[in-house]
């Protein structure tokens, strides 16, 4: 426990003491699930103390500054002129994440689904597994947690798989989202000298460079763990090209958050209830928290509101549809789903760029030109080089994930050695010719 929490800190390069939060959020989970499962007469009040504990110091640490900035200007509108205190503290890398996955666990225990763990550094390494400790996918203890009792030992296959694995990370990140950056920060960082055009075109770079930056720190951490024999939870499945809609899309993008979400709050939410409002309300509450859980922005909020409201109106218009779609024989028909697929992009698009714009009335100036301005004028382009490399990086993001959604290529024991050198090989050749290697962190460490 003590070289993980060291490594933590030491990787992150910022306060000690912070290193500490994740040694407190595990020291309260542990002590909670024993007594969780010692005195069950209790178990509730345990339980309570776990989430009130946790939440208290995710609060306190991403939002308190935040909120307490708000609430003066809004006391100082309306001419009471109130000092609140505000502290001067960094936010701890990853968080948010450590903390869901300690909560997740005393859930888990409270539930019955899985058993109470009695050793403690058995239990700080489920919580501080370091390949998807600042970035996720949010482990369940029902997953990670059985696999420290087995002996892992160097196994071919799978170091070779995760190696892979790796690579493909890398290409994402490196080749991907930080090639994409480039524009994208030139123009979401100086909205008032780009036109409308400039801005759609950066957006659509912008999901490109969000999923590319994600998707790739988790694709790391799951080949990283795959080297030492540990299979972590799937995060992403192709939810760009291939979702055919938003419900889907949120099947395949940050499953982990997802999951984690729907099993701990939608469904103990819902309950029993049979009513289609109650569902919807629930829907669009538990992606307002989601935006919460991002960052101490209004953007964020206003981002995932907007998700949670595409998320009701599909749950509204679903049986609708499916009865249009049988009446006209369009479910198989391919036309029909490549026009799906499309229209959830732009969805996707749209609320992205309340994502990325570094303030409500930037994200409101880039949907205002994007809407009047976006095709009467000509967007002002990066240099040559990048945009070739650009286009190529997407070309190639998009053969992969077209051949893994169809199984066009089949990797069977007999090949698979031979499939993941030839693969490995040629990401590695891309990413030394295409990759930019100065970038800036990944975006979800600020999470």
């Amino acid at each position: 426990m003590f070289l993980l929490v060291a490594s933590y800190y030491f990787y992150m390069n910022w306060e000690p003491t912070y290193a500490l939060l994740l040694l407190t959020s595990t020291a309260i989970t542990y002590f909670a699930a024993i007594g969780i499962d010692k005195y069950k007469q209790h178990r509730k009040t345990f339980l309570v103390v776990s989430l009130v504990l946790n939440l208290s110091i995710l609060f306190f640490y991403k939002y308190y500054n935040w909120l307490a900035s708000d609430v003066a200007d809004l006391l100082n509108y309306c001419g009471l002129s109130i000092h609140i205190p505000e502290f001067k503290v960094l936010l701890p890398v990853g968080i948010s994440f450590y903390i869901f996955q300690a909560l997740g666990y005393s859930i888990d225990v409270y539930r019955g689904d899985t058993k109470v763990e009695k050793n403690f550094f058995r239990y700080a390494l489920f919580v501080s597994f370091f390949p998807q400790l600042v970035a996720g996918p949010i482990e369940r203890s029902t997953n990670l947690m059985k696999q420290f009792y087995k002996e892992h030992k160097f196994n071919g296959a799978d170091a070779v798989s995760g190696l892979n694995l790796m690579l493909w990370g890398y290409f994402l990140k490196l080749v991907v989202a930080d090639r994409m950056a480039i524009y994208v920060d030139a123009v979401y960082n100086n909205m008032p000298h780009h036109n409308g055009a400039s801005i759609l075109l950066a957006t659509v770079m912008f999901c490109f460079q969000l999923y590319g930056d994600f998707a790739g720190y988790s694709y790391i951490a799951i080949g990283c763990a795959r080297v030492m024999g540990f299979k972590l939870m799937t995060n992403f499945k192709r939810p760009y090209f291939f979702a055919l809609s938003i419900q889907d899309f949120w099947k395949r993008w940050h499953i982990s958050l997802t999951t984690w979400f729907m099993d701990y709050v939608y469904y103990p939410m819902v309950g029993n209830s049979m009513k289609l409002s109650w569902w919807c309300f629930c829907i669009f509450f538990i992606f307002f928290l989601s935006g919460f859980w991002h960052g101490a922005a209004w953007t964020y909020v206003l981002c995932f509101s907007i998700f949670g409201f595409y998320m009701v109106v599909c749950a509204l218009k679903e049986k609708r549809q499916r009865k249009f779609e049988k009446k006209y024989k369009l479910k198989d028909k391919g036309w029909w789903l490549w026009l799906n697929r499309f229209l959830t992009a732009v969805l996707v698009c749209f609320a992205l760029i309340f994502f990325r714009a570094n303030n409500l009335p930037d994200s409101f100036t880039a949907v205002g030109r994007i809407f009047t301005e976006a095709f009467s004028t000509q967007p002002n382009l990066m240099e040559v080089q990048h945009v070739v490399f650009a286009i190529i990086a997407v070309v190639i993001l998009f053969c992969v994930e077209y051949c893994i959604e169809f199984k066009k290529v089949k990797v069977t024991e007999a090949n698979a050695m031979r499939t993941y050198i030839i693969t490995s090989s040629l990401l590695l050749v891309v990413i030394v010719a295409m990759g930019v290697f100065d970038g800036g962190q990944f975006i979800y460490f600020q999470f």
